[in-house]
């Protein structure tokens, strides 16, 4: 039987760091830190070696093909699959909680478009039985959206790929053509394009579920808790290492019953489609200290 395999993507700092720690410390097999930024990414690994733990690096920027195929033929030359995928890479626009159309496609390419990439690419390597964990937030809870026609459309049962496709561009062409409501979102419609990406992350969630059914791999979304790291500009409730917790318990110890579901940070499991919930993000919590 050939060496188990996990991956975790943006993991040169903050919580997918952690979990990487947590992983090189539980877990029984190879232990994959990637990031965008290589150099950062080596200068992690050599911050974990000193803790006597061996992850292995290797360069994924998850916004570009090139990037993600050289990583899919390397994973695929030297292991034949991998075990468990934890796709945290991402960006968040915590200092203006309005963004231009520039910034907001930014936040949506690489907290929502680049699963689409990794879905192509890596998805087809992960072995029977294995788990992927998408890290979304409570941004990503469909409480965020008051926009009644896009609260139907994406909590209907037959939902696929072009509903979510479709609800992401039209607020992207919203933004481009001026036309953006604050009132279509919860919290003023503060943080739009980051409640826009994380909702169609936790969307997508269900139906990669659907799709990894018949080979039993676990795909859920779950929200990480408002974390002390440099996307939340230090503010939190949480430590980087106690928000990793949650994410290692999705990959190696939840009941394999557990699939296609929305974990909040204590793990829990909510009612996704709960559009009257309180469980959107308020950025008032930002100003905690």
């Amino acid at each position: 039987m050939s060496e188990r395999v996990a991956v975790v993507t943006g993991a040169n700092k903050g919580i997918g760091f952690a979990i990487v720690k947590a992983l090189c410390k539980r877990f029984e097999g190879v232990v994959y830190l990637t990031s965008r930024d290589e150099t950062r990414g080596r200068t992690a690994v050599e911050e974990l070696n000193k803790l006597d733990l061996q992850p292995r690096y290797h360069q994924l920027d998850i916004t570009d093909v090139q990037s993600v195929s050289r990583f899919r033929d390397h994973i695929k030359r030297s292991h034949g699959g991998l075990d468990i995928l934890i796709n945290n890479a991402a960006v968040a626009n915590c200092s203006d909680p309005y963004t231009t159309y520039e910034e907001n496609k930014y936040i949506v390419d690489i907290n929502y478009k680049s699963i689409l990439i990794l879905q192509d690419l890596l998805f087809p390597l992960i072995r029977d039985n294995g788990r992927i964990v998408n890290i979304s937030s409570d941004c990503g809870h469909l409480s965020n959206i008051r926009n009644k026609k896009w609260i139907q459309r994406l909590s209907k049962k037959n939902l696929n790929v072009d509903d979510i496709n479709e609800f992401v561009d039209w607020f992207l062409e919203n933004c481009r053509n001026g036309t953006f409501k604050k009132e279509d979102f919860a919290d003023e419609g503060t943080m739009a394009g980051y409640r826009v990406a994380k909702v169609a992350l936790s969307a997508i969630t269900m139906l990669q579920q659907r799709e990894m059914e018949e080979r039993n791999i676990c795909v859920n979304s779950m929200h990480p808790g408002l974390v002390r790291t440099s996307m939340t500009n230090g503010v939190g409730f949480y430590s980087i290492d106690e928000a990793a917790e949650t994410p290692v318990y999705l990959a190696l110890d939840a009941p394999d019953t557990l699939k296609g579901a929305y974990v909040w940070y204590d793990k829990r499991v909510l009612d996704w489609y709960d559009s009257e919930a309180d469980y959107f993000f308020k950025t008032s919590t930002l100003q905690v200290k």
